[in-house]
């Protein structure tokens, strides 16, 4: 089996979407199946590359057995609604169009960077393969939460997104029984 992860974090960060991403994949590879990441260069949380990295449109690693590839995105630091957008965005257009070039069964992308979703969502489209979506928090719920967003137009459109997201996978993954709850009182049959 051909894997094709999409995260937007992946160690050498330190994260929590960083290192379950990691740990999944080297269960994988051990268990025989081909696992590629597209993710970026690692820079979280303070929006400063890491030594040894540098933010390039390609570079291809392997660590432990994992394909790695880190694409060009614009870096931004962890706060700041205008610049982490710009940040989202570019990996969503970078990991897509890397990601029509990959080989794979299925296609995963994890959130809660939603537009990493998206770009998931949208390769199993064009490459007429599933996808499964892992939801680590609910979005853009959450930005409604914290008030980094008005409910307007953008929220409205962000939430037809979602929505097309939960139909169009073949699984979702719920990392907490909250979110699963969550998902199902919104209408997400609990199967």
């Amino acid at each position: 089996m051909k894997i094709l992860f999409l995260t937007d974090n992946f160690p050498p960060e330190m994260n929590a979407p960083a290192t379950r991403t990691y740990e999944h994949c080297k269960e994988w590879v051990k268990l025989g199946a081909e696992v590629t990441v597209i993710t970026g260069a690692p820079n979280f949380p303070k929006g400063k590359v890491y030594e040894g990295y540098k933010n390039t449109l390609y570079k291809k690693e392997i660590i432990n057995g994992i394909q790695v590839i880190r694409v060009w995105t614009y870096i931004a630091e962890n706060k700041g609604m205008i610049k982490r957008s710009l940040d989202y965005l570019s990996f969503y257009f970078s990991a897509l169009i890397v990601g029509i070039f990959q080989k794979c069964d299925v296609i995963i992308g994890t959130t809660p960077q939603f537009f990493t979703a998206l770009a998931a969502k949208r390769l199993s489209k064009i490459k007429k393969k599933p996808w499964i979506m892992e939801v680590r928090d609910i979005w853009p719920e959450s930005i409604k939460a914290v008030e980094a967003v008005k409910d307007g137009k953008i929220i409205r459109y962000l939430e037809k997104k979602e929505k097309q997201c939960y139909t169009s996978a073949a699984k979702i993954i719920c990392v907490t029984q909250g979110i699963y709850d969550g998902l199902h009182k919104r209408g997400i049959p609990r199967e």
